[in-house]
């Protein structure tokens, strides 16, 4: 998984690997939220599978680039 912008600091680097207990991104960001709580901290975050942001419900396969997109600010 890639990470970006906070979510680089809360993973402690770019990319990081992770199991989860399921296959959908609603699983993997359960999963996350269990390994990294300060991401619950975060008003919001998205999660884009190939390059295509993803629905709660969207199916994982294990080739899958999976990126973690942290709330965008600016002006």
């Amino acid at each position: 998984m890639l990470a970006f912008g906070i979510a680089k600091d809360i993973f402690g680097g770019t990319s990081i690997s992770i199991e989860t207990n399921g296959n959908t991104t609603l699983d993997l960001k359960t999963s996350l939220e269990e390994q990294y709580p300060r991401l619950k901290e975060l008003r919001s975050y998205m999660l884009a599978v190939n390059n295509e942001y993803a629905l709660d419900d969207g199916i994982l396969a294990e080739t899958d680039e999976i990126a973690l997109i942290p709330p965008v600010s600016g002006g």
